[in-house]
Order: C-alpha cells, then sequence, then structure tokens
C-alpha cells in the first residue's frame, strides 16, 4: 500500500507544470588574468579594503548576479561584504541614492571562493537598464593571495580602508584603472536574448580609447544594438587582453587556453567575434629576422589555431565570426618589416576566403589607408600605429553588419 502512495505521488509530481527556468545572459564581463607588476594593487591597499569598481552593461534588467573570479589566486579569497548599485556617474564613485542592494551567497553576506574558481552572487532585484552604469562593491578582510583582474579595464576604480561597500560615496579613495577578482554581470532576460563576445587583444580590450568613456568597439557595438527594436535583445560582452597571442601566453593565457572562461561560460553566448593574431604576427621578428619557412609555418599555425577556436565554438553551439587583422606598419613596438606584412595578408586573405568562419568582418578594409593599405589611414590611428583612436574604434563598430548578428 505504501509503495501505491509513493508511486502515486511521484506520477503527481511528474503532471505538475515545471516553472519555466529563467532565462540568464551575460551583459558585462571581463577576461581575468594576473595582472603585471606594474598593475598589481600593493597588497597594503587590499588588506582590510573595499574596492568599488564601476561596469557598463550593454542589455539591461530587473533581475542580475554578479560573477567574482579567483581563477589565479593561489588561496582562498574572502570577500565578507559585496554590495551592488547604480552608478550615479561613472567617473566618480557615487551612487544613486536607494540603489544599493547586498548581495549574498547562498543566503549568506560572505563567501569564500576556492583558488582557480569562480562564484556567482545569489540574484537579487535591481532595475539596471540598458547601457546604464553599475558599481559593483565589495570588502576584502585580508588581501588576495595572487591577484585576479583586468588591467584594462579604461575605467576608474576605487579603494579605501575598512568596510564602506554601503556608502553612498568614498571621498578620499584611491584610484586606479583597472579592475579586480570582478568577472561578469549577468541578468534575467528574454528566452530570444543572446550574448555576443568580442575575444581579442589589446585592439578589442580598447587601448587608445578613452577611460572612462565607453567608446571601444564592442561598446559602440552594444549602443548600435539598443538602437534597434530588432537588436535590443543582444548583449556584448568584451573579453579581450591586451597583449593576448593566439599561440602563446603574453599578457594572459594564450586564446586557445582562455575559451572555456571567456567565452564558452559566459550564460547565453551564442555569438563569438574573433579579432586575433596581431601580437603573434609582430613577436616573429620583432628582434630577429626570420626565414621565409618561418614565416610560413607562423601563417600555418595561426589558421590551425582559427579552426581549432572555430571547431571548439561550434561544438558548445556558438557561431563564429573571423575579423581581418588591422595594419601595423609603422608601429615602433613591432616595426614590422615586408615578410611581416605578407603575413598579415596571407592570413587576412584565408579569413576573408577560406569559408571557415560563419561570417566575416572585414576590419582591416574599413581602416587602413587606402594609398597606404598596409598603414591605418592617420584619421583612425591613435599615434602608435598599432591601435586605433576612439574615431578608429568607431568606424570598426559601424562596420558589422547587424543582421550577421541577429
Amino acid at each position: 500500500m505504501r509503495g501505491w502512495i509513493i508511486l502515486g505521488a511521484w506520477a503527481l509530481a511528474q503532471a505538475a507544470p515545471a516553472a519555466a527556468p529563467e532565462h540568464w545572459v551575460a551583459s558585462w564581463g571581463a577576461a581575468q588574468q594576473t595582472p603585471e607588476e606594474g598593475n598589481l594593487l600593493p597588497q597594503a591597499a587590499m588588506q582590510d579594503a573595499t574596492l568599488r569598481q564601476v561596469v557598463r552593461l550593454s542589455v539591461g534588467g530587473r533581475r542580475l548576479r554578479v560573477r567574482f573570479s579567483n581563477a589565479f589566486g593561489t588561496q582562498a579569497l574572502v570577500i565578507d561584504a559585496a554590495h551592488i548599485a547604480r552608478s550615479a556617474d561613472k567617473a566618480s564613485a557615487r551612487i544613486v541614492p536607494g540603489s544599493d542592494r547586498l548581495l549574498t551567497f547562498a543566503g549568506r553576506p560572505a563567501v569564500s571562493i576556492p583558488p582557480g574558481a569562480d562564484y556567482l552572487s545569489d540574484p537579487v532585484e535591481l532595475d539596471a537598464p540598458a547601457l546604464s552604469s553599475l558599481t559593483v562593491s565589495i570588502h576584502l578582510p585580508q588581501a588576495p593571495v595572487g591577484q585576479t583582474g583586468h588591467p584594462g579595464s579604461r575605467a576608474t576604480s576605487y579603494y579605501v580602508h575598512g568596510d564602506h561597500t554601503a556608502d553612498a560615496d568614498l571621498p578620499g579613495a584611491g584610484k586606479v584603472d583597472h579592475w579586480y577578482q570582478l568577472a561578469g554581470v549577468e541578468l534575467v532576460t528574454a528566452p530570444a536574448a543572446a550574448s555576443i563576445v568580442a575575444f581579442g587583444d589589446s585592439i578589442t580590450d580598447g587601448h587608445g580609447a578613452t577611460t572612462n568613456g565607453d567608446d571601444r568597439w564592442p561598446d559602440i557595438l552594444a549602443a548600435r544594438l539598443q538602437a534597434s527594436p530588432a537588436t535590443r535583445n543582444l548583449a556584448v560582452v568584451n573579453v579581450g587582453i591586451g597583449g593576448n597571442h593566439l599561440l602563446t601566453d603574453g599578457l594572459g593565457p594564450n586564446a586557445l587556453a582562455r575559451l572555456d572562461r571567456d567565452v564558452f561560460a559566459r550564460p547565453g553566448a551564442r555569438t563569438m567575434l574573433v579579432l586575433e593574431a596581431i601580437n603573434d604576427l609582430g613577436k616573429l621578428s620583432r628582434e630577429d629576422v626570420r626565414t621565409p619557412q618561418q614565416h610560413a609555418q607562423l601563417v600555418a599555425d595561426l589558421i590551425a589555431a582559427y579552426k581549432q577556436m572555430i571547431d571548439r565554438a561550434h561544438g558548445q553551439g556558438i557561431k563564429v565570426i573571423g575579423c581581418t587583422v588591422t595594419p601595423y606598419t609603422g608601429s615602433d613596438y613591432y616595426h614590422p618589416d615586408a615578410a611581416s606584412e605578407a603575413d598579415r595578408q596571407a592570413l587576412n586573405t584565408w579569413i576573408r576566403t577560406s569559408g571557415a568562419f560563419d561570417a566575416v568582418v572585414d576590419f582591416d578594409a574599413v581602416i587602413r589607408d587606402p594609398q597606404h593599405p598596409e598603414r591605418m589611414l592617420p584619421a583612425y590611428d591613435s599615434g602608435d600605429h598599432l591601435h586605433p583612436s576612439a574615431a578608429g574604434y568607431k568606424v570598426m563598430a559601424d562596420a558589422i553588419p547587424l543582421k550577421a548578428l541577429r
């Protein structure tokens, strides 16, 4: 008889309609790395410290959670208080009055994140419109052992001693243009919403853009998407790392090593824009003259790495859009020669014509000087002949066909 009761209860449970799962989408994110020596916060500054960091969303929502990271820590990272709020001014530590929300972790106000791990906060209710800026404030009782962060924030963060996570402002706070221990903000959105992940090096990260100006090409793309009702459900997450390489570790792990954490782990990721390889091309002959065979081998290795990225992304149901490598002749850092330019042209020809990508965006074509195609047009050059200016980033973003993203 008892078995019949259990079976009956099971049948009723099976018949009951399941609640529709929440559809989470990454609205903001940053690739994580070990900050190099000049971008570390001093340990004393991180001891008993409040860090307030400002980020800009792409899509908006009313229910969100924050992804914290201890990816490169060697011991547990303890956060004993965390808050999120609307930013009153993205170039200051002020928050919008009444918008502060306590973040919890399994219902508790503190969390210990194991080394190598990311950790999501519990969801919290907060009206966070598209393209609005948020502050994420955490209190660290002890400095991290092995900092994890994103040096190329192009946004100012603030730090003070003591727990001031709920304060309306942080007068007298130290300032630094980097992010630490902060990997993403995710929102509950409509089922049709998705994330576009911009994967690349410093040209995606935004070297040459304006600090606190949100004028990197992924920022401008996010604004374009929000301007059209047909694409307002598409988020943009920038996971560029300055100095990144496809084949070797540079500043941050190589591209193949970071795909899982930086792209596949982002909820709602459905499209990846890939702009990589300029650092691989430049590094080959930066200090030595290389043989034709070495140049040919590099191009072949880069193509093989692209194919790996495409195959792995397709295995996750993610469309891959290839972006041609922009000109860098004249760069004082890489001082490329004719052989390096030939490598770039060979790689770009493969990106354009191989059919390996689901679509192609020809950044090279829109930013090069028609009279000197091995160079950037001066109007789009930040001045170092390697990184575009804010005007260059705008023309790049404007060149992306939105129909390829829908």
